[in-house]
């Protein structure tokens, strides 16, 4: 994760298509610096983390890949 002392998000937040009706989510938006900003679809005003976009490329990655897929229900 980054330095989030100076990372602000500065694009609008989007969430899966894949996403259920009751917002069992997380958000994705474009921040400063470079990064990405990940939030709880259910608590828009909780905390926000940030992730550089080779950490994102990582988990996009391994998720397409099914190494994840063990976590879902």
């Amino acid at each position: 994760m980054s330095d989030t002392s100076t990372d602000k998000v500065v694009g609008a937040w989007r969430k899966s298509s894949f996403s259920n009706p009751s917002g069992n989510c997380v958000e994705m938006a474009e921040a400063s610096n470079n990064n990405v900003a990940v939030r709880n679809s259910r608590d828009p005003e909780g905390g926000v983390l940030f992730y550089t976009r080779p950490e994102i490329d990582a988990f996009v990655r391994g998720a397409k890949a099914g190494e994840f897929d063990y976590l879902t229900s």
